[in-house]
């Protein structure tokens, strides 16, 4: 390859990272004079590259063209593509399956065989077990997405858990993706709350509606609303339960859905959470694998003392291999949430 051409694409290379360069600034990084720089960005213009002189700083951009140019990537981020688009053609949005076979046979080919190799033993290597996941489409999720970023009201079929079908109305705010599941966040207009709606039993209606002014987040973020909906909200039981240990020390056990901690301080948390029978909920906590304390509702303490029994009996006539002492959880009543 000519000296021309390996300059052109580290000069390429470069400006593909997504920031603004000086003349003097690309000049020292190609070790070429700042007339050598104007010539070669004259020459991508010419293959088709839009790179944009910015006005006051003779600085250059890499801008957006009318088509998708080649891109460089360099070794991680190659690999980092590929195996993105082979989890995502098997993923839970639907009308991109084939997209994303297609693209990545085209990485596949240009790729150094070094590159290839490892991409290859990685991919005999993994096993992806097929979910039973509700998918969406892509047209439903680009549709909802700009009715988020443009702030317009959406309008949309809804069916629930239950098997009822609605009319809502929402400003719709956030999309989020938790365990396998898309879910928008809005302002319910009809209802004057916010709701999680579940992208797979949503139907758009267009056009879109009105725009809006954003409303502020419950809880600070999306992701932080829904697990605390999805996790305590929407269960008919639920309770909070002091956990003997930081929040910080808890927050890989509570998996997604599970509850949400809050912090009280450098030895105790909160968690919220909720479940769909009183039995779910002694699982849920003895599972965190550290001490706690309840204080309703009765059927929790009810259920956590059977399993408690349950144990006992179990390990009655086990031999002892205990090592050390473990304080036992306290259980209290009549029940009244720690505020």
């Amino acid at each position: 390859m000519s000296e021309t051409a390996t300059r052109l694409l580290r000069l390429l290379s470069i400006l593909q990272t997504h920031r603004s360069w000086s003349g003097a600034e690309l000049a020292a990084q190609l070790d070429v004079t700042a007339r050598t720089v104007r010539r070669d960005v004259d020459r991508l213009r010419g293959l088709g590259y839009p790179v944009q002189a910015l006005q006051g700083t003779a600085g250059y951009r890499l801008g957006a063209g009318a088509s998708m140019p080649p891109l460089l990537l360099d070794d991680e981020e190659a690999v980092a593509v590929a195996v993105g688009l082979r989890t995502t053609s098997g993923g839970t949005v639907t009308g991109i399956e084939d997209a994303s076979l297609r693209a990545l046979a085209k990485l596949e080919q240009v790729l150094p065989s070094r590159l290839r190799h490892r991409l290859t033993t990685l991919q005999q290597s993994m096993v992806r077990v097929a979910a039973d996941s509700p998918r969406v489409s892509s047209e439903t999720l680009l549709t909802i997405a700009q009715t988020c970023r443009r702030h317009e009201r959406l309008r949309f079929d809804y069916t629930d858990h239950a098997g009822r079908t609605s009319r809502r109305d929402v400003e719709p705010d956030s999309l989020v993706n938790m365990s396998r599941h898309w879910y928008l966040i809005g302002w319910d207009v009809d209802r004057a709350d916010w709701r999680s709606f579940r992208l797979d039993r949503l139907s758009p209606r267009v056009p879109t509606g009105p725009r809006f002014t954003p409303r502020p987040l419950p809880d600070g973020d999306a992701a932080t609303y829904l697990s605390r909906r999805l996790s305590v909200a929407s269960w008919p039981w639920r309770t909070v339960v002091t956990l003997h240990d930081s929040a910080t020390e808890l927050t890989d056990r509570v998996w997604p859905g599970m509850g949400v901690l809050e912090a009280v301080d450098d030895d105790s948390c909160l968690l919220h959470i909720g479940a769909d029978s009183p039995a779910s909920l002694a699982w849920m906590i003895t599972a965190l694998d550290t001490d706690f304390t309840v204080t309703g509702p009765p059927e929790l303490i009810a259920a956590l003392r059977t399993v408690g029994e349950r144990c006992r009996t179990a390990t009655r006539d086990a031999p002892d291999v205990i090592t050390h002492q473990v304080a036992p959880a306290t259980v209290e009543n009549p029940w009244t949430p720690p505020m």
